[in-house]
């Protein structure tokens, strides 16, 4: 969803905000560490090397908490969005949404500014159970799509995941 909505300054410094606000002190390199985790893989990780005693569940429902009111009362669109998906969509192109973020903001966020009925579905990486480190995701979205892999177009934001996607065969145009 963040090549839709301007949100990634937003979420490299969410993990230091986690951490801050329980009185844990980030170490270097958690950025990069958390960039490619699925938001279950950042609550286990957040557990076993800041020794963050909530369950999985808990820790993934405070870090929601924490990104809500960005998603759902000011993510902007990036821009040009909203006219290429109009474009896209008057052509009669399928498209869904396969992203880390997890569904109530993404569906959030995509009611506030207009492109609900632009996607068929959305598929998180929570739902699939695996981070954008593994290409599930992208085969989940084209099995529902049900196109060719070499007619279908991954258009992502974060270097590992269009490395992913890539590996796996997928064409990739990468968003700024």
């Amino acid at each position: 969803f963040g090549t839709l909505v301007d949100s990634m300054p937003f979420w490299y410094r969410l993990g230091e905000r986690y951490l801050l606000a329980r009185g844990k002190i980030p170490r270097p390199g958690l950025r990069a560490d958390l960039a490619t985790l699925s938001m279950t893989q950042t609550a286990q990780y957040l557990i076993s090397q800041y020794g963050i005693s909530d369950p999985v569940g808990t820790i993934i429902a405070d870090i929601n908490e924490m990104v809500s009111d960005f998603y759902l009362h000011s993510a902007p669109l990036k821009r040009g969005a909203a006219q290429f998906l109009a474009r896209l969509r008057g052509r009669g192109v399928r498209l869904c949404v396969a992203t880390a973020t997890d569904r109530p903001l993404v569906e959030g966020a995509r009611r506030r500014l207009g492109v609900l009925d632009a996607f068929t579905r959305i598929f998180t990486c929570t739902a699939v159970r695996a981070g954008k480190d593994r290409p599930d995701i992208y085969f989940c979205a084209l099995e529902h799509l049900g196109v060719a892999q070499e007619d279908a177009l991954v258009f992502e934001d974060a270097l590992h995941a269009i490395e992913t996607a890539k590996a796996a065969g997928f064409r990739v145009a990468a968003v700024r």
